[in-house]
């Protein structure tokens, strides 16, 4: 019995509480995907060197990514030779059991928060500018303020036209605290949310900041500066720094997250927008080519629409109709 199979044994047995959501907001890749390999089945009921050729093409499309592809294809078919697999339409199975693999692998990623017991639990979010990152730090404002902790939120995205009073909007929709000032300093207006936090007794603190990606030295001397006084305050603090992609733009949020790797320490994803694109399969791409996991992932407009990432709802969505 593979991974997969012993998943899908325990999943019939729990309630997994946001399946349709996921289901819904993944349908457009799935709609795509499936029907393909569906259509490869009927064309091909042997495994031969023509059914992996094109089913790397669907793979690739639903942009899982070239390096993942070709090191899944190649899993694929050590498994077809040991275990002796002939039959497309069994092969199914072997395929979905290998995506899981993608995902899970041998590595310990969480895809949990590292909320803190004591004190303020501090989110650093990053991205480049248009991702929506001003509108996933509110939602993540909303989703905390429901969940009955004490929110500020920190426009460290000082220069850009209307940051500041697009995130203040947002900290008046969730009643959070709010701390920012246009065209000033970014660290002294995060040392100043800090203070704040601290004397208000403040659960979570989310700060944005800015998304200028063409000058990396400039972005990494400030993401710097701006670690630097959280810590100052918060010797184990920010305790995530989130990277916000939007899902879209396919590739290109592959490239994002290996540069902002390289200019700060990123602990995890957030994948907006993923209900607006077929390729959903970008999810397995940063885990394998970028080895960092997904926290959170858009599926929708709304304001709960942004979901803590669940690999299971994830796959079930994905590939519920080959199951």
């Amino acid at each position: 019995m593979g991974l997969f199979d012993k998943f899908k044994q325990v999943f019939k047995k729990e309630e997994k509480k946001d399946l349709d959501v996921y289901d819904k907001g993944l349908e457009k890749t799935r709609n795509v995907f499936i029907s393909e390999i569906n259509i490869l089945g009927h064309k091909y009921h042997k495994v031969t060197d023509d059914y992996f050729e094109e089913l790397e093409s669907i793979l690739i499309k639903a942009d899982i990514g070239v390096k993942t592809v070709e090191n899944f294809i190649e899993r694929l078919k050590k498994r077809v030779k040991d275990e002796n697999i002939s039959d497309t339409e069994y092969l199914k199975d072997v395929i979905i059991d290998e995506l899981f693999m993608i995902y899970v692998g041998d590595e310990n990623l969480t895809d949990k928060i590292n909320i803190q017991d004591n004190g303020p639990t501090v989110i650093l979010m990053v991205g480049v500018n248009g991702v929506g990152k001003t509108t996933t730090i509110g939602k993540l404002a909303n989703k905390y303020k429901n969940e009955g902790k004490k929110v500020m939120l920190v426009a460290g995205d000082t220069f850009r036209a209307g940051a500041v009073p697009q995130l203040e909007e947002w900290a008046t929709k969730t009643n959070s605290l709010f701390i920012g000032r246009e065209n000033a300093d970014p660290a002294s207006v995060i040392y100043d949310g800090l203070q704040e936090a601290l004397k208000e007794k403040v659960d979570i603190v989310l700060i944005d900041t800015a998304g200028r990606l063409q000058n990396k030295i400039n972005l990494m001397n400030e993401l710097e500066k701006i670690n630097k006084v959280i810590g100052k305050f918060i010797p184990s603090a920010p305790h995530e720094t989130l990277l916000i992609i939007d899902a879209t733009t396919g590739q290109n949020g592959i490239s994002q997250a290996e540069s902002f790797k390289e200019i700060t320490n990123i602990t995890g994803i957030v994948l907006t927008k993923l209900d607006g694109t077929a390729k959903g399969g970008i999810v397995l791409a940063i885990k394998e080519e970028v080895n960092l996991p997904v926290k959170f992932i858009g599926l929708g407009e709304g304001v709960n629409d942004l979901k803590s990432f669940d690999i299971e709802e994830y796959i079930y969505g994905l590939l519920k109709d080959l199951m």
